[in-house]
């Protein structure tokens, strides 16, 4: 190769690297600008997202002040709950009781006449129109008798208390009764008192 020739060639090299070079700074400042741009969105991005949080923070401290409250209000409802049972419960025979009254100043009443004047039989009439009185009041809460002779026996309503033969009745029979069972509403206030046939 001539002197000429790697002139030359020096030269175009010379050249191509600092076409390179420029293409390579162009390319640099335009990363750079690029960077800019992307620090830019990456700040904006960043204070969007601190915005984020903080909102969510005070939505979840919002939630938490509901949830406190609502704890409250029930704790609130069960003591209520608890104090009016209670008051149910040491008053549920206030209605009872004051319709019994009239029964009890019948009786005070009986009791003072027998003792003025004496006379068994009024007394009897008198025993027995209180009798009706508290029987027709118990019947309008509820109450009633168990029918209880002729049935066969069953141990949710009568209470056995001895075995008798009978040519009457059928074995596991209620053949007598020695003290009334009650049924209030639709549960045996007290199983009946029976015989039964064995």
């Amino acid at each position: 190769m001539t002197a000429k020739d790697q002139a030359t060639e020096v030269t175009e090299e010379n050249v191509n690297r600092s076409s390179g070079d420029t293409e390579s700074a162009e390319v640099a400042a335009d990363d750079a600008q690029a960077g800019v741009d992307i620090n830019g969105e990456a700040s904006e991005a960043e204070h969007s997202a601190e915005g984020r949080v903080v909102e969510l923070e005070r939505l979840l401290e919002e939630q938490q002040q509901r949830v406190l409250r609502a704890q409250a209000d029930f704790d609130n409802f069960r003591k209520r709950t608890i104090k009016e049972k209670e008051e149910l419960g040491q008053y549920a025979s206030m209605k009872l009781v004051g319709q019994l009254l009239p029964v009890v100043d019948n009786f005070e009443r009986a009791i003072g006449a027998s003792k003025e004047s004496g006379d068994f039989e009024s007394f009897s009439k008198g025993v027995d129109m209180i009798f009706r009185q508290l029987s027709q009041l118990l019947e309008q809460e509820g109450l009633q008798t168990m029918d209880t002779v002729g049935q066969p026996f069953n141990p949710e309503f009568h209470q056995a208390v001895m075995t008798v033969e009978s040519d009457e009745y059928e074995e596991g029979t209620v053949v007598e009764e020695l003290q009334k069972g009650y049924v209030l509403k639709d549960r045996v206030l007290r199983p009946a008192m029976v015989k039964v046939s064995g």
